[in-house]
């Protein structure tokens, strides 16, 4: 049997020919039928027949006809995998599903590989085309998997990242890791801190810092072994935990403290070296300015091995650790070279038991003691980043980070625990350095460790004594070996640190300028060379570094720098935590050695050791950190890294929805919470506004759109607006929600809103709705629909609110306007751009390469067109603009006239109250009216401030309204009739048979037994115009009640005709009905 090459696509398939005799032994074996192909035309081709083994012609038939490889008449089908010279036998029947594979799950832009797309759900649901043709050339991409690049395509994305210098776990983590924390700690301090600590407390200073470190490094391997790890370590793992705002903040402070580090760690070398050249009486100033020089030729120095590349300062980082290495084996080996007459009497008597004993306990002097040696030592135990800053450089961090740092964390901390021991094991406390001091018989001896040796260092108690753990830093020096071995370890410890440190800088702030979360910082984001080094970083560090190194004094800015590492590593603790607790299914850790409660301890004791340190540094540390977050906080970046700050909210929303949900609805805490019908959100800005006046703060808000028209047309319509429309809010700074739904006619879509809408507690209760201006001419099926949607919210118990302005919401018009002058706008600027290009371009001269270039242009990026908007969509309709943001600006000082006709639970009194509670409208006074009897106006302004009064709603007067029943005037009721004659019946002119036959043709008119039956109210509607003509004509905003129409009994152009007759030529009026239920109480 020939088989194909085998590549990495959608399908493992295996080609026979026809007439290949192996097919027919396939029968033999256990595995799935194998198939003939099958003719796709009739003409010109033999028909074929599937070959099947007996019993499973069932499992064919119901494959072939319930698959998705059943054949189209007269042609292909799209996703057909088979030609008429070849069958398939793949793991199941012909199908355009996608076997899983990784790079379908590749972010876009991946430099591990190409992202790739699968079949959408609609490829998949949607009906298939038929008549399809396939040439033999498509056919192979579709077997292997519809726009899927083949290996040519994958193979220049290997060969783009050939070049990388990337680091397995051992030089990239390992060694980094152990020459950032064997420091200068461990051949200058570490005597002295067992000399005032002692063995036992000594070695309890080590652990209390190796659990710090260990915490934050076993945090950290459950961090990066969440996902893909890229560039910029402590800053990448943190912000992609806890989101842009922490990780915005201490990105800057560890990049900062990174660069500051380089020049300690320099100016410790340089010290190291002024000390020799004083001994050689060799200065070439003085000590001062001698380290000034000798640290600015080394930062250089650095900064060349930096700059020259990964690899180069790899090898430099490697070599460093061979002269460490080789120093700390000489202290091993000099412990155990016994001791001459010189070294005693400095106090280096080899392993004593005695010595031991003594230094078993404390003695902590001048003024130290356990904190604050512990503050001295802990600087030592940090450098757990290091391998982690340059992630970006790692083969695969996510498994050498976790090996390299926890291995690195416990062979230096045996490494330090081994030194300290042994070097307290071998020098007593003090020692004068003369060999004269030796004890004489007969001496009164002082029971020290040292007199029981044969040397009196009891002066040492009266005065200070040169030699001792106490007193001598080249204690390891003296011990060694060899000693110019432990000074070249010194140089090793401080260099390879500086140059780990000079690294991890740029590679941070590199990776923080590239996400742009501080905008000015931009710059610094561009990589240079194959490794995409920041050279740009480099230098910023260099001169950062340098001007440190000329101050020469880093004993009050080295507190800080360490509280700003101690605060790295809280973050990873507390990020580990975090993720851990908000129960995230993209939580999943490879490394499991982890436990959120134990992280969380390792952030409070971070947070504990700062303040141990320096509390002032701490305080500084945390100022800096907050400053920071409220600046990228105010900034809001614009990225979306799945952080678990978005999964504790969603936790938190749900369970507080959930808890509400379990608490019945009280009447003091009813807030008006609105479904407003905008459709697109930027289409009717005016009603947004002035419901969301009314919402903010207070209630929830959900814009709602509904799509009219065919379905399939409709859902993918809206499934491509959601974001826009929602993105649209919160950049406008709208907090409302949109929501859409397709329909067949816009009653179903508002109906099916009106009862899906809202979750638990948190559910929609008032309707609004803008007024339909154009209901004498739309389509009766449209007026239809819009007053069964009225109809519709109070079935269901909704309150309801209309809202009029003369001018009308929709500024669609304006929009699409807008849109085209610039799309004008941007192709006039391509066409300019092009001739201009080509006037210097002599190969693309004439009108064709003009515009073909003004076509590419056209299609780019679009520019910021400056605001053409006001200027020339003014002149479209200036008054339907001004309308449109007529409740954004401030309300002159006026009124808000409320005439709360009927009682409907509050709703019409609480919505204007709300009002006066906001910026925009605390400049206007609440006037209300009422019905009442002409008798009784005083009783009833009574009772009614009353009420007011016990509702605690301020108002500026009341007035009662007694003629409210009274007839309107003969013009006024004219009016109405004229309004209303085009859509009268006018049955009672004809006969009984006619007028029938009318009411069943036009069964939306107004018959003249519905206009008899609603005389009255008519009047009311046509009479409440004019009352509102003669009182409320100046006020800023005219809240009334909504009549309510009765259903089946009242056709739908009356109820219109009413609204129209209530509201024409008035301010903006609100009509608002509640749903006859308490929303005010007086009742604490």
């Amino acid at each position: 049997m020939e088989t194909s090459t085998n590549n990495p696509t959608r399908f493992h398939v295996n080609l026979a020919y026809e007439n290949d005799d192996s097919s027919g032994n396939s029968h033999e074996h256990d595995g799935p039928p194998e198939y003939e192909a099958t003719s796709f035309t009739s003409s010109g081709q033999s028909k074929q027949r599937p070959s099947y083994t007996s019993g499973e012609r069932q499992l064919y038939e119901n494959a072939h006809h319930n698959g998705d490889a059943v054949k189209n008449d007269g042609g292909v089908n799209l996703y057909d995998t088979v030609s008429n010279a070849y069958y398939l036998r793949t793991f199941g029947h012909n199908t355009i599903d996608a076997v899983p594979r990784i790079e379908y799950y590749r972010n876009a832009g991946s430099i591990s590989g190409m992202k790739l797309n699968r079949p959408t759900l609609a490829d998949l649901h949607e009906e298939m085309a038929a008549n399809v043709t396939i040439t033999p050339s498509s056919l192979d991409g579709i077997v292997n998997g519809d726009g899927i690049p083949g290996e040519g395509e994958e193979g220049k994305e290997g060969d783009a990242t050939k070049g990388f210098v990337k680091f397995g776990w051992v030089k990239g983590v390992l060694v980094r890791c152990m020459l950032n924390i064997w420091g200068v700690m461990l051949f200058i301090r570490l005597s002295w801190i067992m000399g005032q600590a002692g063995i036992g407390l000594g070695v309890v200073i080590i652990s209390l810092s190796v659990v710090v470190t260990t915490l934050t490094g076993i945090s950290m391997s459950a961090i990066c072994t969440n996902g893909v790890v890229r560039g910029g370590g402590a800053y990448y793992l943190i912000s992609r935990s806890l989101g842009p705002e922490f990780g915005g903040s201490i990105g800057l402070i560890f990049a900062f403290a990174n660069a500051v580090a380089v020049a300690m760690y320099v100016v410790g070398f340089s010290e190291t070296i002024v000390e020799l050249l004083k001994s050689s009486n060799a200065l070439m100033v003085d000590e001062m300015n001698d380290i000034r020089i000798i640290g600015s030729i080394t930062v250089v120095l650095l900064l060349a091995i930096s700059v020259a590349g990964m690899e180069w300062e790899a090898k430099a980082q490697v070599f460093l650790l061979v002269i460490l290495l080789v120093a700390i084996a000489n202290f091993f080996i000099g412990t155990i070279i016994p001791s001459t007459h010189e070294k005693k009497a400095r106090g280096y008597f080899s392993y004593q038991a005695v010595i031991f004993a003594e230094n078993f306990g404390p003695q902590f002097r001048d003024g130290e003691g356990f904190f604050s040696v512990f503050a001295i030592f802990f600087p030592a135990a940090t450098g757990i980043l290091a391998g982690a800053n340059i992630s970006g450089d790692l083969q695969d961090p996510q498994g050498a980070i976790p090996i390299g740092t926890m291995l690195a964390i416990l062979i230096t901390t045996l490494t330090y625990l081994g030194v300290a021991i042994c070097v307290a094991a071998c020098v007593v406390r003090d020692a004068t350095g003369s060999t004269n001091d030796t004890v004489i018989t007969g001496m009164n001896c002082n029971g020290s460790a040292a007199c029981t040796l044969g040397y009196d260092f009891s002066r040492c108690e009266t005065q200070k004594c040169a030699y001792g753990l106490m007193n001598n830093f080249q204690v390891m020096s003296m011990v060694s070996g060899f000693g110019p071995l432990i000074t070249a370890g010194i140089f090793s410890a401080t260099l390879s640190s500086a140059l780990a440190s000079l690294v991890s800088a740029p590679k941070v702030f590199q990776a923080l300028c590239k996400d742009n979360i501080y905008k000015i910082l931009h710059f610094f984001a561009k990589g240079h060379g194959k490794n995409n080094e920041p050279i740009r970083g480099y230098v910023l560090t260099f001169v950062i570094a340098l001007g440190f190194i000329l101050i020469a004094e880093l004993n009050t800015i080295a507190p800080i720098i360490s509280n700003f590492f101690l605060a790295s590593y809280a973050l990873i603790n507390f990020s580990c935590f975090h993720a851990s607790y908000a129960h995230s299914p993209g939580w999943r850790p490879a490394f499991k050695y982890y436990n959120m409660w134990i992280s969380l301890f390792g952030a409070i004791l971070c947070c504990a050791v700062m303040f141990v340190i320096n509390w002032w540094a701490a305080v500084i540390t945390y100022g800096i950190e907050l400053f920071l977050y409220i600046y990228v906080v105010y900034r809001k970046p614009e990225v979306n890294w799945g952080s678990s700050s978005q999964a504790i909210s969603f936790v938190t929303a749900v369970n507080d929805a959930l808890e509400l949900s379990g608490v019945e609805d009280h009447v003091k805490n009813f807030r008006p919470q609105c479904i407003v019908l905008t459709g697109p959100t930027m289409a009717r800005p005016a009603l947004l506004d002035i419901t969301h006046s009314f919402t903010k703060d207070t209630g929830l808000c959900i814009c709602c759109q509904v799509f009219v028209g065919p379905r399939k047309q409709m859902v993918a319509e809206m499934n491509c607006t959601m974001e826009k429309y929602q993105g649209w809010l919160i950049k406008n700074k709208r907090k409302a929600f949109y929501a859409a739904v397709a329909a067949d006619n816009f009653r179903d879509g508002v109906k099916s809103m009106l009862q899906a809408s809202g979750l638990g507690r948190m559910k929609p209760n008032t309707l609004v709705i803008g007024y339909k201006k154009d209901w004498r001419k739309d389509l009766h099926v449209a007026v239809e629909n819009y007053v069964g949607a009225i109809h519709d919210a109070f079935d269901f118990e909704y309150g309801v609110i209309i809202i009029r302005v003369n001018q009308g919401f929709d500024i669609s018009p304006i929009l699409k306007a807008q849109e085209e002058m610039e799309r004008l706008e941007q192709e006039r600027l391509a066409l300019e751009a092009a001739i201009k290009e080509n006037e210097t371009d002599d190969n693309s001269r004439g009108i064709f390469g003009i515009l073909n270039k003004a076509s590419k242009m056209a299609k780019r990026e679009p520019k910021k067109v400056s605001n053409i908007s006001s200027i020339h969509v003014a002149d479209y309709n200036p008054r339907l603009l001004d309308a449109s943001m007529q409740f954004k600006k401030k309300q002159n000082k006026g009124t808000i006239d409320v005439w709360w006709m009927f009682d409907d639970g509050g709703l019409t009194l609480l919505i204007p109250y709300i009002l006066t509670t906001r910026k925009k409208w605390n400049d206007c006074t609440l006037r209300i009216f009422m019905g009442g009897s002409v008798n009784h106006i005083d009783d009833d302004k009574r009772a009614m401030v009353a009420l007011l009064s016990k509702f605690r709603i301020n108002f500026a007067d009341i007035f009662i309204i007694g003629d409210v029943n009274t007839k309107p005037n003969k013009e006024s009721w004219n009016s109405f009739e004229e309004m209303i004659e085009p859509f009268r019946l006018h049955e009672g002119l004809k006969d009984s048979a006619t007028a029938e036959k009318m009411k069943r043709e036009y069964p939306w008119k107004i018959t003249d037994a519905e206009l008899k039956t609603f005389k009255d109210k008519t009047y009311r509607q046509v009479r409440l115009n004019e009352l509102l003509q003669e009182n409320s004509r100046a006020a800023n905003l005219i809240v009334l009640s909504l009549p309510i129409p009765r259903k089946r009994n009242m056709s739908e152009l009356l109820y219109m005709a009413w609204l129209e007759v209530l509201t024409k030529n008035l301010p903006p009026v609100l009509l608002i009905r509640g749903n006859q239920k308490n929303v005010l109480t007086f009742y604490s």
